[in-house]
């Protein structure tokens, strides 16, 4: 029988796990009184709990940024103290900046203003990504399609100071298995990946404009997912459902939208590259998947499907261990077998091609094998090796038919 207690626990776990936070920052100019009520109301109801404020160190790194002469010289000190002291003595420091409220933390975080808190978080960026590249890497409007290889997408794009305008299309929840290879702590299980993911990027950049499909992107959405406005620069294509693949292209081909997409291949990555915005007449995945149409691919079962991906990949392409793998699912092992450094190394992947892309720079236009195989294991690459793996391989087609 349940007690009291339990009842009373019972109810308070349901109606708190209920209670969902929106996942955009609220950002504050304490200088403007109706503002500052709002913020007030916030701290003494209790909705911000945690106040962190490192002002006068990203004060002092902004003086660097801007003063990088006086960096190594002696005066570097009594400059900035006198810049400080110039500040403090016009109005009260926390008046400086902008506040931020993280619902999702009941957190408040001191921050520069947009323009200076872009220059000091990427100023370790210089040179590598000059001035006018990480301006068009920053505001262009980055489309992402499926948010587990997605997620490490959005991440690396927005550590690197891009994307400032994304939208980000996934359907489904954090799940613990997927936790092997999304950057995710359990706080997130049960959390739509697209919520998940943008609450992630706006701690990182609280300025930045994040568009949720949170239902995923369908026949009556992806429309407005790639003509927004404002219209889609790139499209990274990490969905699972091969029909809605194939239906980005058709709205790439019409948009004139290049497409990036990378798949996990054991530890290794492959990463392909559609450039619909240099030749429209670009064949859908290249070709090799062979005739496909929308209606076609909708009806596929799973052996259809798990077809098509082996041919787009290729047989000759699939690390040896994925090859056992493949016909276990459903007998010994649940799905296909993915690896989070395989998904964070095609993060870091599609990360570079889409800054390269952005700012019209030369890049492959086709595809890229990316095997950390080939270049740390021994005798990758010696004749008895490559003469194993084709017999695995055709082995291998021999199972889907190829």
């Amino acid at each position: 029988m349940i007690g009291r207690s339990e009842k009373i626990l019972h109810s308070s776990l349901k109606k708190k796990a209920a209670n969902a936070d929106t996942s955009k920052p609220v950002i504050f100019n304490l200088r403007r009184s109706k503002e500052r009520r709002v913020f007030e109301k916030l701290l003494s109801t209790d909705k911000i709990q945690h106040v962190i404020d490192d002002y006068k160190e990203q004060l002092h790194e902004l003086f660097a940024v801007k003063n990088p002469e006086l960096v190594f010289n002696p005066v570097f000190t009594d400059k900035f103290a006198e810049f400080f002291s110039n500040l403090a003595r016009n109005r009260p420091l926390w008046e400086y900046g902008r506040w931020v409220y993280y619902p999702w933390l009941s957190s408040a975080v001191h921050i520069l203003e947009d323009h200076d808190f872009q220059s000091v978080r990427t100023a370790r960026n210089r040179n590598l990504i000059n001035a006018a590249e990480q301006e068009k890497f920053y505001n262009a409007v980055i489309g992402i399609g499926g948010l587990s290889v997605g997620n490490s997408v959005a991440l690396t794009i927005a550590l690197q100071g891009g994307g400032k305008h994304m939208r980000l299309a996934d359907f489904d929840r954090l799940a613990l298995s997927n936790t092997n290879r999304v950057r995710a702590g359990v706080q997130n299980l049960g959390l739509g990946k697209a919520e998940m993911t943008a609450r992630q990027m706006y701690e990182i950049n609280p300025y930045a404009r994040i568009e949720l499909f949170s239902d995923g992107l369908t026949e009556k959405n992806i429309k407005r997912f790639f003509a927004g406005p404002p219209k889609l620069n790139i499209m990274v294509d990490e969905l699972d459902n091969i029909a809605m693949k194939y239906l980005i292209r058709e709205y790439a081909r019409r948009y004139r939208v290049p497409i990036v997409m990378a798949a996990d291949n054991g530890d290794n990555g492959v990463v392909d590259i559609e450039r619909y915005d240099l030749n429209p007449r670009t064949k859908f995945f290249h070709g090799r998947m062979g005739p496909v149409a929308y209606k076609k691919l909708l009806d596929l079962d799973k052996m259809g499907i798990g077809k098509l991906i082996v041919r787009h990949i290729g047989p000759e392409t699939v690390t040896r261990r994925v090859q056992e793998s493949m016909p276990q699912i459903g007998k010994t092992i649940v799905s296909w077998p993915q690896l989070g450094g395989a998904a964070v190394l095609n993060g870091s992947a599609v990360a570079y091609c889409v800054r390269k892309i952005l700012n019209k720079q030369p890049l492959e236009s086709n595809r890229a094998l990316i095997s950390l195989d080939e270049k740390l294991v021994p005798n990758y690459n010696s004749r008895s090796q490559k003469k194993s793996r084709l017999k695995s391989a055709h082995a291998f087609r021999k199972i889907f038919g190829l």
